[in-house]
């Protein structure tokens, strides 16, 4: 049922609420003004004394003003509350706000348009400084107020159903993404130089993170760097393997790592390309891209530090310690096993692990090591440091600095 109410009589409170109760599914419209609907409900309230009236017969007259005006029910209370207020409901007349002035007319845009289509949609910033140009150097006239239009306005100017229908092509800038590191298996071919990098982490206690190990071995002479940081921040992994990156004698040629966030952000990233060293990361569902890493995980972190947790104030003490016992008796005394390969009956490549040497022993016996050298670094520098200790002498004094180091962190 479709009925309009406000033309007709007040009704008493026992009228309003019958009203109430037989119109719950009826439609009442309101097809009058809002000033007529306003002394309409000023009438109401006044007539039925709501100021006067107890809280049951106001909340009564509230949802009867509420269901014939089809107002929401804040808009009915500021209504009720300017009545209360002022003794009548009146529309506020607001004075007319100042609207901005137009700068850039249709022609401007449509200038617009037509130069970027001609310099082929440059950028705002290349538009805008050929559009000062136009003006102050080769004084066209049209370009008065285009000159001073900035690049973050050419842009809203772009947006305009004038600028649209005039221009014949419209391309969106296209986001790119640029990965750090590339998805692949380096391949050395030989070559030392090609690291791989990993963590260990040193166990939790109480909710609380312990060191973290950082582990880079080279591919072809397995000359492996431990270092060891508070946690696996940019702030303590960067330093960390710029120093690990200058113990190798040799230039770093490609850093290696699986994909987690410590080794691929844009601030390791810059430091690998400042050293030039290009950076990839392990291919999906390819497990054995870092296995090499992750075996020496095993047989050296695990070996040498265990697995309970070490707090992180230890983790300047534990790095003396791998510089100055741990990381050269790695590479000058631990022998590592070093495959060869031959071809089996079926045409398939086999490994034998039959020839055991140090990293630096593995270094010299590459063909025309002295090219892979870093400056300063020489053959005869490599052969004096080998013969300095014994492999015995040298396990022992590993041994002993680690007692140390464990009675330390007790």
């Amino acid at each position: 049922m479709t009925m309009n109410i406000i033309h007709t009589t007040v009704p008493t409170i026992e009228e309003m609420v019958l009203f109430l109760k037989g119109t719950k599914t009826a439609e009442i419209k309101n097809d009058d003004t809002i000033n007529n609907v306003y002394a309409w409900m000023t009438k109401v309230l006044t007539l039925r004394r709501y100021l006067l009236s107890s809280r049951q017969e106001k909340g009564i007259v509230r949802r009867y003003l509420i269901r014939c005006t089809g107002y929401s029910e804040s808009h009915t209370d500021h209504c009720i509350r300017q009545y209360r207020d002022k003794g009548v409901i009146r529309r506020q007349e607001r004075d007319c706000r100042t609207e901005f002035v137009t700068v850039y007319t249709k022609a401007d845009i449509a200038l617009l348009a037509t130069y970027s289509e001609a310099m082929s949609h440059q950028n705002g910033k290349a538009l805008q400084a050929g559009m000062k140009d136009m003006y102050h150097i080769y004084n066209d006239l049209r370009f008065e107020r285009l000159a001073h239009l900035s690049c973050s306005h050419l842009y809203t100017l772009k947006q305009t159903v004038t600028y649209r229908n005039m221009v014949k092509e419209y391309t969106k800038t296209q986001s790119v993404v640029r990965p750090i590191g590339e998805r692949k298996k380096p391949y050395p071919e030989g070559k030392p130089g090609f690291i791989r990098v990993d963590s260990v982490h040193q166990g939790d206690k109480d909710k609380i993170k312990g060191v973290y190990h950082v582990n880079l071995v080279d591919e072809v002479t397995q000359y492996e760097v431990v270092c060891t940081v508070e946690g696996i921040a940019e702030s303590f992994m960067v330093p960390a393997l710029a120093n690990a990156i200058t113990q190798f004698p040799f230039r770093v040629i490609n850093f290696h790592s699986d994909n987690g966030s410590e080794y691929i952000n844009q601030v390791v990233a810059k430091l690998l390309e400042t050293l030039r060293i290009k950076q990839t990361k392990s291919r999906s569902r390819k497990t054995n891209d870092n296995a090499l890493v992750e075996g020496k995980n095993a047989a050296v972190v695990r070996t040498h530090f265990g697995y309970h947790h070490i707090p992180k104030q230890y983790a300047g003490v534990m790095e003396q310690f791998n510089q100055s016992h741990l990381n050269p008796f790695l590479v000058d005394h631990r022998k590592c096993a070093f495959p060869t390969e031959y071809v089996d009956a079926k045409g398939k490549i086999r490994k034998v692990y039959e020839v055991y040497l140090t990293p630096v022993e593995k270094l010299l016996s590459l063909p025309n090591v002295e090219t892979f050298l870093i400056p300063g670094m020489t053959i005869k520098l490599l052969t004096e440091k080998l013969k300095q200790t014994d492999h015995l002498t040298a396990a022992i004094e590993l041994q002993k600095a680690k007692q140390k180091l464990f009675a330390l962190m007790k």
